[in-house]
């Protein structure tokens, strides 16, 4: 943990959760952050579904909810930053309080909501942003749309050309009815519009944009089967997995009975189990995205073997700080040099056969 990070986070954690991450989104806008200049090795490239990332680290959607700072997530040394869930109309999202940290156990239990400002106000920024870095928009459905497919469809049309890819989110808890669209039916209709709106742009000579699926942490196992036979048939291009979870298993702190998903490392083993399950039925034919309960160099390099090709961070950088950033560089680096492998890729699912053996809920 850095000396600043020291001493600012007892002023942050002075807020309410959401106070401090309102005062976090300004400093990164008024470029208060220290930036990564250096080049990352070449054993950190990745590349997926025709994109070259210079690293495999985001963060993870619902951080910059709005596209207000793509350009800092970059800044900060990620290799990609990824903005929303951002749905067609604005949503004030829950009642507030609906954000509520976990210190005890690392952790956040988050009941937002898909708060956003609408597709409007999220493109508008996409579009004056520079041209540079992958930055991809993560779609959602508005609470009372009565075609919630609809929605992610406009999302497709809305922002094809400012997106580098498409997240189709239907794994959020806080959206009442949206895990519905797990189901391989609903899966079914939801993939056949989305892949349909984006040939629909490629047919009229744009290039392919890459379109990933967001899935839930809480899935009942006897279900991933159909879910990943859908995925595939779809040809979805990358499995992000997963979202938040609704279980509270070993949780200590105060705030654990509050509703709502919860992040951090207390996720970390069921989504990482998840993970290493979805790796084995895909055999490697689709790219995942591990997400959950990474907050230390140790972890990620765990979510890369449990199958992961790319990663995401969320609620370990409000624990950790953003240096947590640069810290999982150079152990993933260094990890690769020292296995006498040429890249990170090489690591990818090595040990998902452990972590798909795992109980999740232990």
């Amino acid at each position: 943990m850095s000396l600043l990070f020291r001493l600012t986070r007892p002023l942050l954690f002075a807020l309410p959760p959401e106070e401090a991450h309102e005062a976090t989104l300004k400093a990164l806008e008024r470029g208060l952050y220290a930036r990564d200049m250096a080049a990352d090795p070449a054993a950190l490239t990745v590349n997926v579904a025709g994109l070259t990332f210079p690293n495999p680290i985001g963060i993870a959607a619902g951080f910059d909810k709005d596209a207000r700072v793509p350009a800092a997530v970059l800044g900060l040394g990620c290799g990609f930053a990824e903005i929303g869930t951002v749905t067609p109309r604005p949503q004030s999202g829950n009642p507030k309080p609906r954000v509520f940290r976990l210190p005890a156990d690392r952790g956040v239990i988050n009941r937002l909501g898909f708060n956003n400002g609408g597709h409007a106000a999220a493109l508008a920024r996409l579009a004056r942003r520079p041209a540079n870095g992958i930055v991809g928009v993560n779609i959602g459905a508005n609470k009372d749309t009565t075609d919630r497919t609809a929605d992610y469809v406009k999302g497709i049309e809305t922002f094809y050309e400012v997106a580098s890819y498409f997240t189709v989110n239907i794994s959020s808890p806080n959206t009442p009815g949206l895990r519905d669209l797990q189901a391989p039916a609903a899966l079914d209709e939801l993939l056949s519009r989305v892949m349909a709106a984006r040939a629909e742009q490629v047919a009229s000579g744009k290039p392919q944009r890459p379109v990933f699926v967001k899935i839930a942490p809480d899935v009942a196992m006897d279900d991933l089967p159909a879910i990943t036979e859908r995925l595939t048939a779809h040809n979805v291009d990358a499995i992000a997995v997963s979202n938040t979870t609704l279980a509270r298993n070993g949780l200590n702190d105060a705030n654990r009975k509050e509703g709502g998903g919860l992040s951090g490392r207390p996720l970390f083993r069921r989504a990482t189990v998840v993970l290493a399950r979805v790796h084995q039925m895909m055999q490697g034919g689709i790219p995942l995205i591990g997400i959950g309960g990474i907050d230390s160099p140790k972890t990620a390099l765990e979510k890369i073997e449990a199958g992961a090709t790319l990663i995401q961070l969320y609620t370990g950088l409000i624990y950790e700080g953003p240096q947590l950033i640069g810290s999982i560089k150079r152990h993933l680096a260094d990890t690769v040099k020292r296995e006498g492998a040429t890249s990170i890729t090489e690591l990818t699912g090595r040990r998902a056969a452990d972590w798909a053996a795992r109980d999740p809920a232990s």
